[in-house]
């Protein structure tokens, strides 16, 4: 038998000053079981840094054909296609064609790697833009990980001060070029 993603709850207090967007989500996150702590904060963060009314998680991991959230129009289309780690240029190129942004949310290791093997072909693709987060604030990140968490986040100048009641923790979004 498959094991089930295991189900956590984050009320999000969001404060982006960059991109005046001030307002209280809360969110259900399922965690598939071959992702990790990490992966699942990356893709809170992606939210933080991304959130506007329409953007949504998606099934992620357990399906091939959709990004990890997306921002859709009322009427369906695909504003923003939104991945986390780092997908393969081919898959950059099949999102390019159906949404009218994409954005990567890199992290982790081998991501040097991948950006130096792939930045070629992925700066090709007009339509795609790679940020990354630094390995060592995503770790002091995931100590604030509870099946429930109560998280405030204030994002100014490409930085996010996420906190919960004990420990706050500072993490660094930068572009790739």
């Amino acid at each position: 038998m498959a094991e089930k993603a295991t189900i956590y709850k984050a009320n999000l207090t969001l404060s982006d000053v960059d991109r005046s967007v001030f307002s209280d989500f809360n969110l259900t996150i399922a965690l598939h079981p071959s992702e990790t702590i990490e992966r699942m904060m990356v893709r809170i963060l992606a939210f933080c840094f991304r959130a506007a009314e329409n953007l949504t998680f998606t099934k992620g991991l357990s399906s091939m054909d959709e990004p990890d959230l997306w921002l859709k129009h009322d009427n369906g289309t695909i504003l923003e296609w939104i991945e986390v780690g780092q997908p393969s240029p081919d898959r950059l190129k099949k999102a390019s064609s159906q949404a009218q942004k994409v954005k990567v949310f890199s992290y982790g290791r081998g991501m040097d790697v991948w950006w130096k093997t792939n930045s070629a072909a992925i700066g090709a693709l007009p339509k795609v833009e790679i940020h990354c987060f630094s390995p060592d604030e995503l770790q002091q990140l995931v100590a604030l990980v509870d099946k429930t968490m109560n998280l405030s986040v204030t994002i100014t100048e490409s930085i996010a001060y996420v906190s919960n009641a004990t420990t706050a923790v500072t993490i660094s979004l930068r572009e790739l070029e």
